[in-house]
Formats: structure tokens, sequence, C-alpha cells
């Protein structure tokens, strides 16, 4: 299940985002949830298989006619393309109207919408 990151989870969202590189910088991090928070563009969603706890977070950029995935970030033990597919397929699936796609270096994230 993929839902839009509120305040009250924003810990979480964090904790997810550390596992990749750019985010390891507290002060990157941070910026990264003011981002997300100051601006309707940038949004982050985060990523749960059923009722389990959440498992990871997508973060995207968005105009009206596209949503641009800028990262995404899985726990360690769910770090298998299945998972990726399932969020990203969610992720189009919530946004009929738009067209995904993504910044290069998440660009193999693509090949899960037409599956």
């Amino acid at each position: 299940m993929l839902i839009e990151c509120k305040k009250d989870q924003e810990k979480v969202a964090m904790g997810l985002l550390s596992y990749l590189p750019e985010f390891k910088n507290l002060d990157n991090l941070k910026e990264e949830i003011k981002l997300n928070k100051a601006s309707s563009e940038f949004q982050l969603y985060l990523y749960r298989e059923k009722e389990a706890n959440f498992i990871g977070v997508i973060g995207t950029q968005n105009d009206d006619h596209f949503i641009i995935i800028r990262y995404i970030s899985l726990a360690p033990d769910y770090r298998q393309s299945k998972y990726e597919s399932r969020a990203i397929q969610e992720l189009a699936s919530s946004n009929p109207n738009k067209k995904i796609t993504a910044v290069p270096e998440w660009i193999y994230l693509i090949k899960y919408l037409t599956k």
C-alpha cells in the first residue's frame, strides 16, 4: 500500500531515506524533508506490504502531466525487484492520468510499469 507521507510519519521516512548514500548526511536528509513539506511539487510516499510496517519510501516530483521518480529506498530485507515493482505499479495506478518517468539513475524502474 502506497500512502502520502504525513507529518507524524516523517521519522519513518527519514529512517528509510537514510539507506540512500545521498541522505546519510543528516543535513541533506533534513533538507529533503523540508523540501517535501514546503512544495506541493515534491512528494514522499511511504510503501508497505499488506498490514506490515512501512518498508520503503518513494520520492517524486509532480506536475500536471508527469510524475518523476527521484528515488526509491527500501528497507534491507525488502531490496528485491518484486517490492520495487509493486510500489511503482501502485504509484502508476493511483495516478492514472499522469505519465510516470524517473531521473536517469532510477530509470530502470520504468520497466516495472509494463508488467
